[in-house]
């Protein structure tokens, strides 16, 4: 067997990544366009404020630790964070043991909008995928899981 050339795997693996790059970008392009227009048009939220909100819910609870994950400056992500908590979706706890530290976390407001906003981008997730066929569903499905196995650390 020649080894330059490509196995059927290795022509298999070739075409899975050409069909990632073809398909599912694209894809993720447009629900992120759903939830940036759900997030500006329906609850008058910036872009940025929806991720910094995001960023909070997923366990980024101090300004810095927002700064980071955005890769954004601190001083940016402060702004940002004294905007939310002025419209009341963020609180601030300070540590009484380090009063440096300020906690960060959202308010019943804030985790409500979020859920609000992927409430409503799943059902537009919903409407999206409906005309698909069961066996197309299914598929899709199956190749998701499949996906999700290459997710480990």
């Amino acid at each position: 067997m020649n080894s330059h050339l490509p196995s059927s795997h290795d022509e298999t693996i070739r075409q899975a990544v050409d069909a990632f790059w073809e398909t599912f970008l694209p894809f993720w392009g447009r629900v992120r366009a759903q939830i940036r227009q759900t997030a500006a048009e329906q609850f008058g939220m910036s872009e940025e404020h929806f991720h910094i909100l995001r960023h909070i819910r997923k366990g980024h609870h101090s300004v810095s630790a927002l700064a980071d994950a955005r890769h954004i400056s601190r001083a940016a992500a402060s702004q940002a964070v004294d905007a939310l908590v002025e419209k009341d979706l963020v609180s601030r706890t300070q540590n009484h043991e380090d009063r440096r530290h300020i906690f960060l976390d959202l308010t019943p407001a804030g985790a409500a909008l979020l859920d609000a906003i992927f409430g409503q981008t799943r059902q537009w997730m919903a409407e999206v995928l409906a005309p698909l066929a069961e066996d197309d569903l299914q598929t899709f499905i199956d190749a998701m899981t499949a996906l999700k196995k290459t997710n480990k650390p």
